[in-house]
């Protein structure tokens, strides 16, 4: 008998148990929404997808910093973006509600890989210019206006509403592992193959994706309410203003979005200008503020059954904006990293603690309304911030642009989140409540 079998023999069934089980397995006990096969697929997919994405995204910015060398137009371009998720996400919300979920981002998933291959294409045979980066990045905004609620439903219907914190913390971690890996890989490839080819890759990645959602079955039954759209927009709307924490939570993230999130539009100039190093250096910025949004996942996945939501929001807000302000002080490429780690840390310890609270806390016949307007104050709240740094940056410069937004952030986020009492009564009680999530 070896010393491990001999060890064993003495200890607890749960003492052998534990040593039995396999990484994987420990791996399932933490996050049990990787069990179900459909979810697995999801996982794996969209992973490499949302890669693609933050790829073409920053490779977006660079292509349009190189043709124009304008602040203003790579905030502009942006807000473009950005712009129809505010104009057309509450329409995706009430046909999301309405249609199957699959499908939906079956068609949502391929329009967005079409567009990134033209995007390629024309950026290689250098028939692009600024004026069609507008273009497609307006289309490829009207496609994440629905795709986006289309993602935050669909969760729920493959893992349940059992596992599904396990799903929306594996959901942050695959969105910030993209953060980290999405932009790291830009830079590597635009200094290699160019703007043209880093697009096309992005086009490949959605391959992925669509096998996966091709394979998923899950249950969908049509809603059995067939509203008109307009009114079930505007039950929708009336849902989310009359719930206190959803209206108070949904407003706070439009703020942060508009003067804290969009400080990442203007780190291509920031990195030209004040750095002066390359679009690789551009890729190490990205990585360090993406690890740091990274690790705020663990930490709120771990610790939030222990610590009441508003430590996690006030304190990932505070940490934010003294990292900001202290970032936008110094021209030492090494020094900045630890800066935009801690400001992706506190930012995103915010959005995810914001995003399980309202998935939580909505009904789910009107899930797919409630997260549209997550999504606006999320994405679509994006091109206000995208202009205004761009403005402020411009004319100001963007140390100035980048210490306003964190001060705006800072200071709107402690009046509405501290001292509006019957809000932080409310958290209080509904965590006791439900202190199982």
């Amino acid at each position: 008998m070896s010393k491990e079998e001999r060890y064993l023999q003495n200890k607890s069934p749960e003492i052998i148990v534990e040593k039995s089980l396999g990484v994987a397995s420990k791996i399932l006990v933490i996050f049990p929404a990787l069990a179900g096969r459909n979810y697995q697929l999801y996982f794996c997919g969209q992973f490499i997808s949302l890669i693609g994405t933050w790829l073409q995204i920053v490779a977006q910015s660079w292509l349009v910093l190189v043709l124009t060398n304008s602040a203003f137009l790579i905030g502009l371009v942006a807000a473009i973006a950005a712009l129809p998720t505010l104009l057309f996400s509450l329409f995706g919300g009430a046909l999301v509600d309405r249609l199957s979920k699959r499908k939906i981002l079956l068609f949502t998933q391929s329009a967005s890989m079409i567009l990134a291959f033209i995007l390629g294409f024309l950026t290689v045979f250098k028939l692009i210019n600024v004026s069609e980066i507008i273009f497609l990045a307006f289309l490829s905004g009207t496609v994440m206006a629905i795709d986006a609620p289309a993602r935050q439903a669909f969760v729920i219907k493959m893992v349940g509403k059992k596992d599904l914190a396990s799903a929306i913390a594996l959901n942050s971690g695959i969105f910030n592992s993209a953060r980290i890996i999405g932009p790291s890989l830009a830079g590597f490839l635009i200094a290699s193959v160019g703007t043209g080819g880093a697009f096309i890759v992005n086009g490949i990645s959605y391959i992925a994706v669509l096998i996966a959602l091709f394979f998923i079955r899950v249950r969908e039954v049509p809603a059995k309410d067939q509203q008109h759209p307009i009114e079930a927009i505007r039950r929708g709307v009336l849902y989310a203003y009359k719930h206190p924490i959803i209206r108070n939570l949904l407003l706070f993230t439009g703020i942060v979005s508009v003067f804290g999130w969009s400080y990442g539009v203007i780190l291509p100039y920031v990195v030209q200008n004040t750095f002066h190093i390359g679009a690789a250096g551009l890729g190490y910025f990205y990585a360090a503020s993406g690890l740091g949004a990274l690790v705020s996942t663990f930490l709120v996945s771990a610790y939030s059954k222990k610590i009441n939501n508003l430590v996690f929001i006030l304190g990932g807000n505070s940490i934010f904006a003294l990292s900001m302000v202290v970032f936008t002080i110094t021209d030492n490429f090494v020094f900045a990293l630890p800066f935009l780690f801690l400001a992706g840390l506190g930012l995103l310890s915010q959005f995810s603690t914001i995003n399980t609270t309202i998935q939580h806390l909505v009904e789910d016949k009107y899930r797919g309304r409630v997260m549209s307007l997550y999504t606006i104050m999320f994405f679509g709240m994006a091109p206000l911030g995208n202009f205004q740094i761009g403005f402020f940056s411009e004319h100001f410069g963007p140390a100035f642009a980048i210490r306003l937004g964190a001060a705006i952030t800072f200071f709107f986020g402690v009046f509405i989140l501290l001292y509006r009492g019957r809000i932080k009564k409310a958290f209080v009680i509904y965590q006791d409540k439900n202190h199982q999530w």
